[in-house]
């Protein structure tokens, strides 16, 4: 093995990037990856490049064309945007103020860290809807709860986290203790890309410095009377892991809308969506029809009533928006 290929493989370089490229390819463009994404500019690094260059790519129209945290890109001689390498998955969201566009989060991620604190800004309604994000583009998610040096009852949260799905991977840890952090290690191995989301205020800033070792990343101090914090990232960026592999940063999100989620909603709710296909009708709406399955659970208790609600209200969003994104398309 060459180091050309070491290097690209401590990037997390793999089969699914490799197997797009043709001898042409090869022979006279260069693989990167994004490494930070910047007002104006992107850094990327491979095996003989590292550096700042320009994010445009000639003939990109499409929102999803355009480069983002994680992606492999090939560069021409010139250090210029060949195109950009189909993803093995991508995060995504509606743009803030604008329901016409789409922003890109970040790609090519291998696990997910879903950060909460341990304190009253935990919310499970906003635990699963990263939940199905990540099931929906086949990442494995697992909850990290922070914090747990603030609270003398940390297992209940993870308790009540561990409810949201069989086999979730729950962490409870102190997000400023490198020890305590290392249970994460098991997902930070040679080449493998973490990407990590939360609401603001739940630690990620901190948590960042721990696992990388570093104090680059500016924290801010979190409201006593509500748990919020504001945002300290600005930039998507990756940092490099001691273990050998790669953490992605990503701006706080405190919305994350659904759309075209089937697969993720029916992954983390396969029990009520099981439940919904035994009714008689199939456009049950589970409110007075004869024969549904669901209603008799929720009375006997064998289905909750919020986690149903919470299906419920998440089925209804995702629809709406996958609605509202055809008709952009259309338009």
């Amino acid at each position: 093995m060459t180091a050309h290929t070491d290097r690209l493989n401590e990037l997390g370089w793999a089969p699914h990037f490799s197997d797009q490229l043709s001898a042409a390819d090869t022979a006279s463009l260069q693989p990167v990856r994004v490494m930070a994404v910047h007002r104006g500019q992107i850094a990327v690094a491979g095996a003989t490049f590292a550096g700042l260059i320009s994010p445009h790519i000639p003939g990109a129209s499409e929102d999803s064309a355009h480069a983002t945290v994680g992606d492999w890109l090939l560069l021409n001689p010139n250090l210029q945007i060949a195109r950009v390498l189909d993803r093995a998955n991508v995060f995504k969201r509606r743009t803030p103020g604008n329901v016409r566009k789409e922003q890109l989060i970040a790609a090519n991620v291998d696990t997910l860290f879903v950060v909460a604190s341990c304190n009253q800004d935990f919310n499970l309604a906003r635990l699963e809807r990263y939940l199905v994000l990540a099931r929906e583009v086949g990442v494995t998610p697992v909850v990290v709860l922070t914090k747990i040096d603030k609270t003398a009852d940390a297992e209940t949260y993870a308790e009540q986290a561990r409810t949201l799905q069989p086999d979730l991977d729950v962490e409870a840890i102190n997000g400023k203790d490198p020890a305590s952090a290392l249970r994460l290690a098991a997902w930070c191995g040679p080449g493998r890309t973490v990407a990590l989301v939360g609401s603001s205020g739940v630690g990620k800033s901190t948590l960042i410095n721990t696992l990388t070792g570093s104090s680059d990343i500016l924290t801010q101090a979190v409201r006593e009377a509500d748990g919020k914090g504001r945002h300290t990232t600005t930039v998507r960026e990756m940092h490099r892991l001691p273990q050998g592999g790669w953490l992605m940063d990503t701006p706080g999100m405190r919305e994350l809308h659904l759309s075209d989620a089937p697969e993720g909603l029916a992954e983390v709710f396969d029990d009520i969506v099981s439940l919904a296909l035994e009714c008689r009708f199939s456009n049950c709406t589970h409110d007075k029809e004869p024969g549904c399955a669901i209603r008799p659970k929720l009375a006997d208790g064998t289905l909750d009533p919020a986690r149903y609600a919470r299906w419920r209200k998440l089925v209804a969003e995702d629809g709406a928006n996958a609605l509202l994104a055809r008709r952009r398309s259309r338009s």
